[in-house]
């Protein structure tokens, strides 16, 4: 099983969740952003339908697969800044 973990940065002005070297929109507060990553994780373990994507890698190739609509990642939330509720 693949398992992602979605990082919580500093990013833009702001507060981001980080998967890989991909942000999210940028949020304005840390626990905002914390809040997106719980989210999404929560979503990418959800199982779905089995049906094809389409994806670009990172050389700009594109490629087509079938997902599986039950294999899904293990995820987690990762927090770069545990001590984000103190600085109020």
């Amino acid at each position: 099983m693949t398992h992602i973990r979605y990082e919580i940065v500093e990013h833009d002005g702001g507060w981001a969740y980080k998967l890989g070297d991909v942000f999210s929109e940028t949020h304005p507060t840390h626990e905002a952003a914390l809040n997106a990553a719980r989210d999404a994780a929560a979503r990418q373990s959800m199982p779905g339908e089995t049906r094809p994507i389409l994806y670009q890698d990172a050389q700009g190739a594109w490629h087509e697969e079938t997902a599986q609509g039950f294999d899904r990642p293990e995820t987690e939330v990762s927090d770069t800044d545990p001590n984000w509720a103190a600085r109020g």
